[in-house]
């Protein structure tokens, strides 16, 4: 039996199946497939590919070819057709998948259609979803801060030294700097990005309102009346300082210490509130918090540059008076996912740029690490609430304490998972809408820590490499391997009527069941 891949197919898995086939594709648009014939052109398997059940093969057809030639006898296969590259222009490419005799071939695909990867899944398909808030404006303004990033800060272009930055590890500064930590109740000042744009700051005059064994919370001095009641905020603090960020930073390292304070800032602000007008709330979500690379990069030259890391936070304002209202309870829905997505850019920054004179994360690999971050905060409280506990319908598979972690991004999975003939993982940039994207660079991500353990999130981070060739270096395996793997596993991880342990372990999920999620 000879398999054709027509049209630029760099590479392909195949797996061994008893009684299921099925095709599958990435980075791709699919076209309605017709019988036809085809010329034996053989990719790097010239001879005939055998294989055994559930067993696995990649066929590299760099080579310019079309054709794997597979055993017959009655077997079924399934054929991942992708693309392993980035650094390469992000375009749809026409390609089918066929099987049959070199004269005659026919095509029984599992179901084709063209999805436009930057654009929402059907209202059919959203019914099936979760309700989550609108994200745009909130994603729009991180791309927009990631890509400003990029531009300022090359390479070798940060005014901190490498050597200096090492020496302002927090690790090597905590236990002088925790020792004179400003009081509880001082007043200090910051400068705040004012608009969505990233062209306008504000100086803000914010007060000590939690000091922590690694965060210190300012509020504004000006926020909107009736927020946090002191209790709130002090139970706010200790669940970012005592649960929130030890999580993080175990999992990708510490960040700098460039203000030798030990600690991470988390600034409330209204002027953060405003940066989403009213209107904008109910058709594009809202800002709930950022972190901005000039603080780290810019250095004691930069006007703007508050020169520590620092996270910023909308407030309560239960009133709408800057922006559409938020009251306490919104913001501790809200903001806590949002810090930990951003305190993974933070280290991310902090070590790749400042400590390591090298360049920014890719986008889609950064915001990858960033989903994995919120991602932990929702295993915390799956941990703590297992089974049935502390759910609102027991029939739910996460507890209420862990919506406001993992609904988006797993939103975001289902629509990954209806277009992955055209949601590219590794091409996208930080100009891309829509969050399909998201989904797949979170599932690369999760099944890259399933399979090489939760350290490989911190080896991404803390070195110069970006890209695939930070994932080359830290998994010490071939990305077209990889990748291959990763390809499978979104089809293999539950096939239905076959047992899940069926496939290999590279080609499944560890922590997750894909198909029950």
């Amino acid at each position: 039996m000879h398999s054709s891949l027509r049209g630029r197919i760099l590479s392909c898995s195949i797996l061994a199946l008893a009684a299921t086939a099925g095709c599958h594709n990435d980075f791709v648009s699919t076209k309605p497939l017709t019988v036809g014939s085809f010329t034996l052109n053989p990719c790097s398997v010239s001879g005939t590919l055998t294989l055994s059940v559930a067993q696995t093969a990649r066929v590299d057809c760099s080579n310019g070819g079309t054709t794997v030639t597979l055993a017959g006898n009655g077997a079924s296969y399934l054929v991942v057709a992708q693309f392993p590259v980035d650094l390469v222009p992000n375009g749809l490419v026409p390609y089918h998948v066929s099987s049959g005799t070199a004269i005659s071939a026919s095509r029984t695909p599992l179901g084709a259609g063209v999805f436009a990867s930057r654009g929402d899944v059907s209202a059919s398909a959203m019914s099936l979803s979760p309700i989550v808030r609108p994200r745009a404006k909130q994603i729009a303004f991180d791309h927009m801060l990631r890509a400003r990033a990029r531009r300022l800060f090359k390479a070798g272009s940060s005014p901190i030294a490498a050597s200096v930055a090492r020496a302002m590890s927090k690790s090597a500064a905590s236990s002088i700097a925790k020792t004179t930590a400003p009081s509880v109740g001082s007043v200090r000042a910051f400068r705040v990005l004012a608009n969505s744009a990233g062209t306008s700051f504000s100086t803000v005059q914010a007060r000590l309102a939690y000091a922590g064994s690694d965060v210190l919370i300012y509020v504004d001095t000006l926020a909107p009346a009736n927020g946090f009641s002191a209790s709130q905020l002090q139970a706010f603090g200790q669940l970012f300082d005592q649960t929130l960020y030890p999580i993080d930073t175990a999992t990708f390292g510490p960040p700098t210490d460039v203000d030798q304070n030990g600690h991470v800032i988390m600034l409330m602000s209204q002027v953060v509130n405003a940066l989403t007008s009213t209107s904008e709330c109910q058709t594009q979500g809202f800002i709930a918090g950022f972190f901005d690379e000039e603080d780290l990069g810019g250095g004691a030259g930069d006007p703007n540059s508050n020169n520590g890391e620092i996270f910023y936070s909308i407030v309560p304002d239960p009133n709408g008076a800057s922006s559409c209202a938020h009251s306490a309870a919104d913001v501790g829905f809200s903001v806590p996912a949002t810090f930990m997505h951003e305190l993974q850019h933070l280290i991310s920054f902090s070590q790749h740029v400042v400590v390591h004179n090298g360049d920014s994360e890719y986008g889609w690999l950064d915001e990858g690490l960033s989903i994995v971050a919120e991602e932990l905060g929702s295993l915390y409280y799956e941990a703590k609430c297992p089974g049935t506990a502390c759910r609102t319908n027991p029939s739910q598979l996460f507890p209420d304490s862990s919506q406001g972690f993992i609904s988006n991004f797993l939103y975001d999975s289902y629509q990954y998972a209806l277009i992955p003939d055209t949601a590219t993982v590794t091409l996208h940039s930080d100009a891309d809408d829509g969050f399909s994207w998201r989904g797949g660079d979170w599932l690369l991500m999760r099944w890259l820590g399933d399979q090489m353990g939760s350290g490989v999130y911190k080896r991404l981070d803390q070195n110069s490499l970006i890209g695939v060739a930070n994932i080359v270096s830290s998994t010490s395996q071939p990305f077209p391997t990889l990748f291959a793997d990763f390809g499978l596993s979104l089809v293999t991880d539950s096939l239905p009527g076959i047992a899940r342990t069926t496939a290999p372990a590279a080609d499944r999920f560890q922590s997750r069941n894909v198909r029950q999620l």
